[in-house]
């Protein structure tokens, strides 16, 4: 059986801007990193592409347990690994490619027992890797001003006081264990949104989520171990979904391509060390009308690609990539 008929025959996630991503990464050859496996969407379309080996890292066990039915298929040539990617270089080492879908994925929003939809009524978990502090640890026992910090650092929620507020005076009557009922106290706190406008609970769980899994530390740390297992001439590709990701993406590449200028034409040139990357991609990419008419979730998708050069790896510091950070971390 061929590896395109061995896919799944209705995978719940379709890879976003992979069709640009091959075009940009071309000719695709060597071993890949996958550092978000998800459903195996872009490790089997590296695969098609040319790819002797993708090794898929994925920290929720979900993924691993849908990859076991097709993953035979590929004699080898698929590896899957539950961990996180920001430890991607303790698992392999000189490779040709990475590959980086950033945020969640759809197969756990469409599953309610995940708590990560406000539209479905579930357990208010959000744990991508099932370990750790849950959302309804975070809205039942961090104090007020935590919770309004995370949903302004991490959601850019605007009513993140009053939603805070609202969130400690109900948990003091009953403790708040529901996806809908915390979207429920959320709605409470902003107007009726307009036609075509988000949920209102929007920010507020997209906030929860990143402080539940750290991702934007995860970012950071793999864009790090992406560096150190990259050999010269490898190829980083990373598709993100909101602004804050794709900013920090695009001034890590900048930072180490040693683009980052200076700040006004007055100011010294700033020191960077020996890139370690050159800018493939020098905007983002998005997607065309035709992808997104398939596939909306990919509206807001943005792809950004750098070749590694043969410097030594290096290190980035929070200021540097604009890393959201609470205020106990700044």
């Amino acid at each position: 059986m061929s590896a395109a008929a061995a896919s799944p025959p209705h995978d719940p996630h379709i890879p976003v801007l992979l069709a640009p991503l091959l075009r940009a990464v071309a000719p695709v050859s060597g071993v890949w990193i996958d550092g978000t496996f998800g459903a195996g969407g872009y490790a089997r379309g590296l695969i098609e592409a040319g790819a002797d080996t993708v090794i898929g890292i994925d920290r929720d066990p979900l993924a691993h347990e849908m990859a076991a039915a097709w993953l035979p298929e590929y004699d080898g040539r698929i590896q899957l690994h539950q961990a996180n990617f920001a430890e991607m270089d303790q698992i392999a080492s000189n490779v040709d490619g990475v590959v980086l879908d950033l945020g969640v994925s759809s197969m756990q929003l469409d599953q309610a027992e995940r708590g990560f939809s406000f539209m479905r009524d579930g357990p208010l978990d959000m744990r991508m890797g099932q370990d750790g502090p849950s959302a309804a640890d975070i809205v039942n026992e961090a104090d007020e001003v935590d919770i309004a910090d995370i949903l302004y650092t991490y959601g850019e929620e605007r009513a993140s006081r009053r939603i805070a507020k609202a969130i400690v005076a109900a948990r003091k009557i009953s403790p708040i264990t529901r996806t809908l009922a915390l979207a429920g106290i959320i709605e409470t706190c902003l107007p009726r949104p307009k036609p075509n406008q988000s949920h209102p609970a929007t920010r507020s769980f997209q906030a929860l989520r990143i402080a539940v899994n750290d991702e934007y530390g995860a970012l950071m740390q793999g864009l790090m171990a992406a560096e150190r297992a990259l050999k010269p001439g490898g190829l980083l590709a990373v598709v993100s979904f909101h602004s804050v990701e794709d900013r920090m993406v695009k001034r890590f590449i900048q930072a180490r391509a040693g683009q980052t200028g200076r700040a006004n034409r007055y100011a010294p040139e700033i020191e960077t060390d020996t890139p370690a990357f050159e800018m493939v991609t020098r905007k983002a990419v998005g997607p065309d009308a035709g992808e997104v008419d398939v596939n909306p979730r990919a509206r807001s998708a943005k792809l950004r690609v750098a070749r590694r050069t043969d410097a030594p790896a290096g290190a980035i510091d929070a200021g540097q990539i604009a890393l959201p950070q609470l205020k106990d971390k700044r």
